[in-house]
């Protein structure tokens, strides 16, 4: 071979051997396998259905807990939204007088009953005594009467003396000095008791406001003990009655008590309606404000009262009491003179002249509205649970 030749061959195995040496360094140990195609995962991969829905022992314990709970709510809250809407059907100042048991007959006496004893003394065995005032206020020439007797055990009178008997106003502290003690006289009445009357205005306390005692000591065949009168007196009298009027407007009938106001302030006035048999129906109430002269107190008879109750009429307007109220004082009130008995009989009405239509304030409606919420929401939180 010749020089040439022996180059070219030389030259040709270094190229050779450079790339077996380059392919040695680069190449990566192993090929990777080829990443699986997205349709194959797809296939692969099969969907899975939801499973149902399922509850616990407990849980369903829980759930018709929670529903009896707001059943008992929802009863609740209809049964207050019921009775609240059925007793404010008529306003404040006109009410069946059933309502009112111990105003059907304001003027009877008040009566008591307790053993004959002394102040810290034993009572005396087989002894009580009953007692009657028929006010226990009173004003400008007003009067009380008092009665006293005695019984035994089966209700059988026993014969009583009243040994002494004096009024004397009680201690205050408002005032620098008492009264002196007036004697009181208790003479035997036809029904068999024993009985005084004080007239304050004519008897030492003319200008006297506050609480008068009347004291009477008493002896039963040698036992001895002691009663107690106690009569709250003013001697101012604000107002004087002079008359009753009618009219039937706005679906009611009005009762017009008119007066002459001589002090000024808040009045409260009360009255009884009876029907035409004399059952009891209906109590009235005033209370505002008044100015000095001739005034009316107005006695609303509320249509729908009337609609519900059905009374026979004529209607009797009776037993009208009213007092000044004096705040922040003692006497806290000044008494108008007592209308005992009828003071009024009114025209004779067709039930349908008056109105079916409850009453309705901005207090009323407030009210209502916050109960039907108390509904609503016990009825949803019911139906929910009911799902």
């Amino acid at each position: 071979m010749g020089k040439p030749a022996l180059v070219a061959a030389a030259c040709a195995m270094g190229v050779a051997l450079l790339v077996a040496l380059s392919f040695g360094r680069d190449a990566p140990a192993e090929v990777p396998a080829p990443s699986p195609a997205p349709v194959a995962l797809a296939a692969v991969a099969a969907p899975v259905a939801p499973r149902p829905a399922s509850f616990s022992a407990s849980a369903v314990q829980a759930r018709r807990a929670q529903l009896d709970l707001w059943q008992q709510r929802l009863a609740r809250s209809e049964d207050t939204l019921t009775k609240y809407k059925t007793s404010t059907r008529y306003p404040h100042e006109a009410r069946p007088l059933g309502e009112h048991p111990d105003q059907v007959r304001p003027f009877d006496p008040v009566a008591e009953e307790m053993p004959l004893r002394t102040p810290g003394g034993q009572p005396a065995k087989g002894v009580r005594v009953r007692s009657t005032q028929d006010r226990v206020f009173a004003s400008g020439a007003e009067s009380v009467r008092l009665t006293v007797r005695a019984v035994d055990d089966d209700d059988r009178p026993l014969p009583l003396l009243v040994t002494r008997a004096v009024a004397f106003d009680l201690p205050d502290a408002r005032r620098p000095s008492g009264l002196p003690q007036v004697p009181v006289t208790f003479s035997e009445a036809a029904d068999g008791s024993l009985a005084a009357v004080l007239q304050p205005s004519t008897q030492g306390f003319a200008e006297f406001a506050g609480t008068i005692r009347i004291q009477a000591y008493l002896n039963q065949s040698g036992q001895l003990g002691n009663v107690n009168f106690d009569l709250v007196y003013n001697p101012l009298v604000p107002a004087e009655w002079a008359g009753v009027r009618e009219a039937l407007q706005a679906g009611s009938l009005d009762f017009f008590l008119k007066a002459r106001v001589a002090q000024p302030g808040r009045y409260v006035v009360s009255a009884r309606v009876d029907d035409a048999a004399g059952k009891p129906f209906a109590l009235l109430s005033f209370n505002d404000e008044v100015a000095v002269g001739e005034q009316e107190f107005r006695l609303r008879l509320f249509g729908k009262l009337v609609r519900d109750g059905k009374p026979a009429f004529p209607l009797t307007l009776r037993d009208v009491q009213g007092f000044l109220l004096l705040p922040d004082r003692f006497p806290d009130r000044a008494m108008l003179p007592r209308q005992a008995g009828a003071v009024h009989t009114s025209k004779a009405y067709a039930l349908d002249s008056f109105s079916d239509a409850e009453w309705s304030s901005e207090e009323r409606s407030r009210y209502l509205a916050e109960l039907n919420k108390d509904v609503d929401e016990a009825k949803r939180q019911v139906d929910a649970l009911n799902r």
